[in-house]
């Protein structure tokens, strides 16, 4: 056996670590430089709130349950926040 299912190869967990441990870096730096950018404009932190939900699906994925429980805290506050300021915006 090849470790192919109908032509496709099967990849093992330990082949996906590498591919989830890039997306865990990709989509945490995405959140931190929109946190980081929040006070230019409020649609940054719409993104951070996009940020923080990938980043929880990253901590789900990656089994760091209580990670991925945190960051959707963060993104419902950042939505929050995010509703917040188009009431207050001129």
């Amino acid at each position: 056996m090849d470790g192919s299912i109908g032509g496709h190869v099967r990849r093992t967990a330990g082949q996906l670590w590498p591919m989830l441990t890039a997306y865990g870096v990709v989509v945490l730096s995405f959140m931190m430089i929109m946190y980081a950018l929040e006070r230019r404009h409020r649609r940054f932190v719409f993104a951070f709130a996009i940020g923080c939900a990938l980043s929880s699906s990253y901590g789900f994925i990656s089994g760091a349950w209580p990670f991925g429980i945190i960051e959707a805290i963060w993104c419902v506050i950042a939505l929050r926040r995010y509703r917040l300021l188009a009431v207050s915006t001129p």
